[in-house]
């Protein structure tokens, strides 16, 4: 079977590098079809398990798209012997064709498959392209594809723990956001800022993020006004119980799973818990019963008066 595999595969190979021969009558290689040609030795090697030949079949297939000007079919094959970063950099310069051949839509697909397909590999790369396709999209007015771009990216930088960049991208999807006037989503993305500016130590920032917010429509009253007011309170106090009490709440847990994170992980200046007074405690545990003697125990301490 691997034999028959083999033979396959270098038919195939001579076929191809037939297509790559000029004459007297064949002034021009015929790079469409050498490609198809190594592109089906490529597969023979490979289930000939024949790994080194079919990834040698795979590099001739790139040349040939190359020689051919066939970007996308040159990205596949670039893909298949895992050289991603090359296969990106030709997404990226489809993209750029497109745009000067005035079909910007297409190139923004482009740079979001660019950056999808990088992802893994290079996180700060993957940013640069979501950005780049939301600036494309938003500047074709298509602004929830924009957004959706801003979105990965902000979620991307972090991942990468990148907060004064994630700031900024929050803030920019913010803006849209109330733009076209989706408030709600515009008191959630509050909340992931507000997350990163404390990560960042940057109470003061966070404190303005949310005073300045109070300007959106049905945010000042909402529930994640108030929880947020209480986080800021705790952080402020270096209360750990209430900040991490109001990290725990659905609101925040069912947030993108980045920012969940970023509550979960919130820690108060210093680290530390604030210490509740001994009568405090001891009323708290004995209930209400037993706060209203202690104030009736201290009102006949002093009912004779002073002397």
């Amino acid at each position: 079977m691997a034999a028959q595999k083999i033979n396959e595969a270098l038919e195939h190979i001579a076929k191809a590098e037939k297509y790559l021969k000029t004459g007297l009558l064949k002034w021009k290689p015929d790079y469409d079809s050498a490609a198809t040609e190594y592109g089906k030795a490529a597969v023979a090697f490979k289930n000939a398990k024949q790994f080194d030949q079919a990834r040698e079949a795979c590099l001739r297939e790139a040349e040939a798209h190359e020689n051919n000007k066939a970007i996308f079919p040159l990205t596949i094959a670039l893909q298949e012997m895992q050289r991603l970063p090359e296969a990106v950099q030709l997404i990226e310069k489809a993209s750029m064709m497109y745009l000067e051949n005035g079909t910007p839509d297409t190139a923004a697909i482009a740079l979001e498959r660019a950056g999808k397909l990088i992802e893994n590999v290079s996180p700060e790369k993957a940013v640069q392209l979501y950005q780049q396709a939301a600036s494309v999209f938003e500047n074709e007015e298509r602004l929830r594809q924009a957004l959706e771009m801003l979105g990965k990216a902000s979620r991307l930088l972090v991942r990468g723990r990148r907060l004064d960049e994630a700031a900024l991208s929050l803030q920019k999807e913010k803006s849209i956001y109330k733009e076209i006037e989706n408030y709600p989503t515009c008191y959630k993305k509050t909340i992931a800022q507000v997350l990163v500016h404390l990560h960042r130590n940057d109470y003061v920032a966070a404190e303005r993020c949310v005073r300045e917010s109070y300007s959106i429509p049905g945010f000042n009253g909402s529930e994640d006004c108030a929880a947020l007011e209480q986080l800021l309170e705790g952080y402020d106090q270096q209360d750990q119980d209430q900040v991490s009490e109001v990290c725990n709440l659905p609101l925040f847990k069912y947030m993108d799973n980045d920012y969940a994170k970023l509550g979960l992980t919130l820690v108060v200046p210093g680290g530390g818990i604030k210490k509740k007074s001994p009568n405090a405690a001891q009323d708290k545990a004995r209930g209400p019963a037993a706060v209203g003697s202690h104030a009736e125990e201290e009102e006949d301490e002093y009912s004779g008066g002073l002397c």
